[in-house]
């Protein structure tokens, strides 16, 4: 009976357990093997769960857990290393080591043709006039917004679409899809805004085609790193909008000016899809390619963001009152805003990676995080303000800019960077169920005259925001959300 133990039932007697000093040579705590294999992963982190994380991501489950190691699962085990190791700092990554860096002046560039198509209403304005329309809007404005919208969508998940396959490495994949999913893109953003006119709206029909035409190119462009190319194409039509403030340019100037840069956007767009054709990229071997379902949730999140960009459009014009088409300045400003909005999400990221580095306990984590978030936020709106108030002092006929247009402005922004915030870390569909739902509330209110988009908007705005905040405390609180 030395060294065993005898289970009786219960109620009978049993002999205590003596325990005996572990022989010379024994085999050594396969926890500390564990510990000493993982030990710099383990030391890198702040809690237990990315422990756990760790674990799982190296094949490890409950079953071998339990009889390797002794532990119930993997959050049990993780435990005992995390307490096992001593926190310390990893040294630090190399400036080029960093994924998320990003070069400030590519990401202006990229704002500037964002917002650069915003000239063409500009330019175009007197083909578009008539008389308003039941809701009081310009002639021509629901088919024209009703082609962008669907134009917005169709190319948001086709641009998602071809980033997955270049993220494989497969570009000539990447312009097949765009190849296919451009001229699909444009068509049926035509057919919508068509669908979409009244009587007299034909002029506004023929304006949608050409903007849905210059959507899909810009989508080609924009996904293959064409930006340069797309702000060329975009020069002879920013050129004829400048002299409008001062001069009435004759109609065929404009509509020729406009012709143009459509035409130089789609011969760029063809070029850069017959130079994606070859290449290495490929695919020789037989992986799967991204799912077309997974498009979708980011489609959703191009009509939401859409939508509530337009709605900003609409109370500016509104606010106007005036009967033919004019430019909304809030929907400028907020698509120039993309730009900066853009490096500030990289620099989050890029800033949450170096707080991972540095910080020992998850209350520091948390915090840093909460700090990095408040600061690229602040500073987006801050640059978002400066565009607005250059806009409104700039911009002939432009509202008055109170304190309620403001307001609803920052909070649209703040809307728009926190859904993009979440879209980067993969949680789009929440981001897109939130966006979806702001503008729903809108064009219902806007569709039933519920309330003036300058009221409405903040609330709903508002109320979005709030939301999408607690979603963001939830994903980025924890820390396996920041690991690349």
């Amino acid at each position: 009976m030395s060294g065993s133990l005898w289970l009786g039932k219960e109620g009978q007697d049993t002999l205590p357990f003596i325990p005996r000093q572990r022989p010379h040579g024994a085999a050594a705590d396969p926890i500390d093997e564990l510990a000493a294999r993982l030990q710099e992963l383990i030391a890198a982190a702040v809690h237990p769960d990315e422990v756990a994380a760790i674990l799982e991501s190296d094949g490890m489950t409950d079953d071998h857990i339990r009889m390797t190691y002794g532990r119930q699962d993997s959050f049990e085990l993780a435990e005992d290393l995390y307490a096992r190791v001593e926190r310390r700092y990893p040294p630090a990554a190399d400036a080029g080591g960093d994924p998320w860096h990003a070069d400030l002046p590519a990401c202006l560039l990229r704002g500037l043709v964002f917002a650069l198509p915003g000239l063409a209403y500009v330019l175009g304005a007197p083909l578009l006039a008539g008389p308003t329309d039941g809701f009081g809007l310009p002639a021509g404005t629901v088919p024209l917004i009703a082609g962008a919208v669907t134009g917005w969508m169709w190319n948001q998940g086709l641009a998602h679409r071809a980033y997955s396959w270049l993220g494989l490495g497969d570009r000539p994949a990447a312009a097949a899809a765009l190849r296919t999913g451009a001229p699909l893109g444009a068509a049926l953003s035509s057919l919508v805004a068509l669908a979409a006119s009244g009587p007299g709206e034909l002029p506004a029909a023929a304006f949608a085609a050409g903007q849905a035409g210059y959507l899909a190119a810009a989508t080609v462009l924009l996904a293959l790193g064409r930006e340069r190319d797309l702000l060329c194409a975009l020069l002879p039509m920013a050129a004829g909008a400048a002299p409008t403030v001062c001069y009435d340019l004759p109609d065929a100037l404009r509509a020729g000016l406009l012709l143009l840069s459509l035409a130089a956007a789609v011969g760029f767009a063809r070029r850069a899809l017959s130079g994606a054709r070859g290449g290495d990229g490929g695919a020789a071997d037989d992986r799967p390619g991204p799912r077309l379902t997974a498009c979708v949730p980011y489609g959703l999140f191009g009509l939401g963001t859409g939508v509530l960009v337009l709605y900003a459009a609409v109370g500016d014009v509104l606010a106007h009152g005036a009967g033919s088409a004019v430019a909304a300045p809030s929907a400028v400003a907020l698509t120039l805003s993309m730009g900066p909005a853009e490096w500030l999400l990289y620099r989050f990221r890029s800033e949450s990676r170096a707080g991972l580095r540095a910080s020992t306990t998850a209350y520091g984590f948390r915090k840093a995080i909460a700090m990095t978030i408040t600061v690229c936020l602040g500073g987006y709106l801050v640059v978002l303000s400066a565009l607005v108030l250059t806009g409104t002092l700039l911009w002939p006929g432009s509202p008055e800019l109170g304190a309620l247009r403001l307001t609803g402005l920052l909070l649209t922004g703040t809307v728009l960077w926190t859904a993009l915030l979440l879209q980067s870390f993969g949680a789009v569909r929440s981001a897109a169920a939130v966006c979806c739902a702001a503008a729903g509330v809108q064009v219902f209110a806007l569709a039933t005259g519920a309330g003036h988009p300058r009221t409405v908007g903040p609330v709903v705005a508002g109320v979005a925001a709030v939301v999408l905040a607690g979603l963001v405390t939830a994903l980025l609180g924890r820390v396996t959300a920041h690991r690349v």
